[in-house]
């Protein structure tokens, strides 16, 4: 399960951006530190990164900074928004979720009408995957409650959800700057979400 690998050399020319251009996105924290991979070549050292996360973030880089800063960029890629509060209905007005998935959500969680961010994150990935079809309600239930008991690890920069089933049993699990992942013969993994990714998700439908 590890992840396919992009060069320095070849992302600059398949993304059409300068040296320059990466590194000060990296400065401004747009682009996290772990994802420059330093591996040993016949030429050297050089520079790697997960190919698929670094397209994505640099698309979205490209297509956010004509209506925001690197600063609001940045704030957009951070990985919490600790003092914002919403509501219920204001989270449903803003596609965040639906109103069958946060009754639901309401039913296993009685912290009251109020969501921080972290509760953002929590009822979003419910509403993501019961919606997509890929999970069940009581699989549902469980990821909520690995998010709840996790809630400061998803602080973390590469932080991933990953429910398996084997023999109709289902499995949650919280991946944190996880390479590679190996599980035992017959293991099936049903569902693997960015954590990071779904918070920039809920930001953009913020803004």
């Amino acid at each position: 399960m590890s992840e396919e690998l992009i060069s320095k050399k070849e992302l600059l020319e398949l993304a059409g951006i300068s040296y320059g251009q990466l590194y000060r996105w990296k400065r401004k924290d747009l682009i996290p530190e772990e994802w420059f991979v330093r591996k040993s070549t016949f030429t050297g050292q050089e520079t790697f990164f997960p190919k698929e996360k670094i397209l994505e973030r640099i698309n979205k880089i490209q297509t956010m900074k004509e209506n925001l800063s690197l600063d609001e960029l940045a704030d957009m890629f951070s990985p919490s928004l600790s003092d914002l509060q919403l509501d219920r209905d204001e989270l449903i007005k803003r596609n965040i979720v639906s109103n069958a998935v946060m009754n639901l959500y309401l039913e296993n969680d009685q912290s009251g009408p109020k969501f921080n961010f972290s509760r953002m994150l929590e009822v979003y990935v419910l509403e993501k995957l019961l919606q997509s079809g890929e999970i069940n309600l009581d699989e549902g239930k469980m990821l909520l409650q690995v998010l709840k008991d996790n809630a400061a690890l998803i602080k973390q920069k590469s932080c991933e959800l990953m429910i398996t089933r084997k023999l109709g049993v289902s499995s949650c699990l919280l991946l944190i700057n996880a390479e590679e992942v190996h599980f035992e013969r017959g293991t099936k993994v049903v569902v693997q979400v960015s954590l990071m990714t779904c918070m920039e998700e809920i930001k953009s439908k913020l803004v």
